[in-house]
């Protein structure tokens, strides 16, 4: 059989939501933001594509636009694994969140993580087995950070040897305790695709990863409209990627949820590249 990974960023404007499926079928979700402004929400769009299970949900960032569709995902569609920060608990989640306000979606996912995903009465299900994928993490521990951007965690999956990363929001701080750790500088160096962190802002480039991500294609940056100079950020991300086609033009190197809509990437053995 010839296997085929599909890497899927929806546009979900300044949140993040990705679906990667497997060659088994098996479907990891990385964040579960959702597009205020189209409706489009992901418990909704897998229901449409008949996916009544999800097999793993990733959550990079405790902030609501990385969990804002959270509600409609576990109504809709059984979510069988939660990956995240661990060193978090959902009662810590809600005591960071005093100052800025709890959003309904990170309100329930703290709610699944301390009754539904943990604890007596969690399901015991063996972890998933994606086809072709192999996976990374890493995190900063709580309350050595005690800021939900550098309480990030990193996701790394290779998908037939192409890396691709997602930072959320990772700010410089978070990046420099995680480069003490030689396994994160390698996952840099073998990084193809890489998820803007901070959805581009400033705040999430950190100079020090530069000399590590040599591997770099794309730049994927999830955002809409003009907002918190995420658009002054690109001559950072042009620097780092070497490019390729997309769609009809030969060469790109940034790619924007905003101006591209919703991005995917095809990967199969020996050739991958994204496509629309």
């Amino acid at each position: 059989m010839r296997l085929q990974i599909f890497d899927v960023i929806f546009d979900v404007e300044h949140g993040a939501c990705s679906l990667l499926t497997a060659d088994n079928n098996r479907r990891l979700m990385v964040d579960c933001g959702h597009n205020a402004t189209t409706g489009w929400k992901p418990g909704s769009y897998l229901l449409e594509q008949d996916i009544p299970m999800l097999d793993m949900l990733a959550i990079t960032n405790y902030d609501e636009d990385h969990a804002s569709g959270a509600n409609d995902l576990f109504d809709k569609v059984r979510v069988e694994w939660l990956l995240r920060n661990n060193s978090v608990s959902g009662a810590t989640i809600k005591n960071l969140k005093r100052e800025d306000g709890l959003g309904p979606g990170i309100e329930r996912l703290a709610h699944a993580m301390d009754y539904v995903f943990t604890g007596p009465g969690a399901p015991l299900v063996p972890e998933p087995v994606f086809q072709g994928v192999s996976r990374q993490v890493f995190f900063n521990q709580y309350p050595r950070f005690d800021d939900e951007n550098n309480l990030s965690k990193v996701v790394f999956v290779k998908c037939h040897g192409i890396g691709v990363m997602f930072p959320g929001d990772l700010e410089k701080a978070g990046f420099l305790e995680l480069l003490k750790q030689e396994s994160f500088k390698q996952a840099l160096r073998e990084t193809n695709v890489y998820v803007a962190s901070h959805h581009g802002r400033e705040d999430g480039c950190c100079d020090e990863t530069v000399p590590f991500l040599l591997s770099v294609y794309y730049v994927v940056i999830s955002d809409k409209g003009y907002q918190y100079d995420t658009q002054n950020t690109i001559p950072f991300y042009s620097r780092i990627a070497m490019g390729g086609g997309f769609g009809h033009e030969p060469l790109r190197k940034v790619l924007t949820t905003r101006c591209d809509g919703r991005i995917a990437f095809e990967f199969n053995p020996g050739s991958w590249g994204p496509r629309q």
